[in-house]
Formats: structure tokens, C-alpha cells, sequence
């Protein structure tokens, strides 16, 4: 299922279930959240963030799940 979600003018297009790759992290986290950066993880939901936007709960291969912005990821191809 592919889900189009606008906020103020911004499309964001990610899928349940689409692999994506974090790329960056914009806030301090713990380390547990850190190491995600560079791994591959599967889209299971959408989360609302601070009302200003939409990030994506992503769960990794060893079954941990965090959310991020939608800018930290992105598609793996």
C-alpha cells in the first residue's frame, strides 16, 4: 500500500514495508539509537511527530524499532 502524506506543502512518500537506510540523525539520542545510523530497516508505520510533521517507525533486523523524521532515511533500492 502506498500512502501520500501531505504536511504544509510537503509530500512524503514512503511505503509500509519499503526498506530504507537512516542516514542521518538530527537530535542527540542514546547510543542505542545511534548505532541504527547506516543500517537498513523495514517502514512499519507512520507517526505524528510535534504536529509539524511525520516521521516513520522503522524496525531493524534484530526486531528494535525507533521512529525517525523523514529526512534521516532513505530508500533502499
Amino acid at each position: 500500500m502506498r500512502w501520500l502524506i501531505i504536511i504544509r506543502n510537503k509530500v512524503i512518500a514512503m511505503e509500509i514495508g519499503q526498506k530504507v537506510k537512516v542516514c542521518r540523525i538530527k537530535d542527540r539520542v542514546n547510543g542505542s539509537v545511534a548505532g541504527k545510523l547506516g543500517k537498513v530497516g523495514t517502514v512499519k508505520e507512520y507517526k505524528m511527530t510535534d504536529g509539524s510533521g511525520v516521521g516513520v517507525v522503522v524496525q531493524f533486523d534484530d526486531r528494535t524499532a525507533t521512529w525517525f523524521f523523514e529526512d534521516e532515511i532513505k530508500p533502499v533500492d
